[in-house]
């Protein structure tokens, strides 16, 4: 499992309600632009669909995902089932009243799908895992960025 945590100066509320508005992904993402919820869905819940749309380069490609944790304010989660990976979010306070966000990623099955898309990329095994964390890193700083902007 791959993860990237961040302290922002923002109360937990706050940030929660950044990052559980998938919208807003495509702006702090390196790689998701845009998500589509699916089935009349409008904002994340267990069991709620999506698909994302992804780029990197001149590649882009569809997943579809499914939440697997929604609980407001701690956790939110989400497995791809076109890679077999989950991706998700946690929420910590921090001392002096911030919050600690850990982005991971466990990608627990190395599909076809994933194999296919890694070699049409140019980008294969342990380069896409460090292009991912750099991903990880790119968008938490985001996220803080814009929590902090006052």
């Amino acid at each position: 499992m791959d993860e990237v945590s961040i302290d922002i100066d923002a109360p937990r509320a706050k940030v929660w309600g950044l990052i559980s508005d998938f919208s807003n992904m495509g702006k702090w993402s390196p790689e998701l632009r845009r998500i589509i919820w699916l089935g009349g869905v409008k904002a994340p819940a267990v069991g709620a669909r999506f698909m994302g749309i992804n780029r990197h380069g001149i590649v882009a490609w569809p997943t579809i995902s499914k939440v697997t944790k929604c609980e407001e304010g701690d956790q939110i989660e989400w497995e791809v089932s076109t890679s077999s990976t989950r991706w998700g979010y946690r929420f910590d306070d921090t001392a002096d009243g911030g919050t600690r966000v850990t982005e991971y990623r466990d990608a627990y099955k190395n599909t076809p799908a994933v194999i296919k898309l890694t070699q049409r990329s140019g980008i294969i095994g342990r380069d896409r895992d460090a292009l991912l964390q750099a991903g990880m890193r790119t968008t938490l700083e985001r996220v803080k960025a814009a929590a902090e902007e006052r």
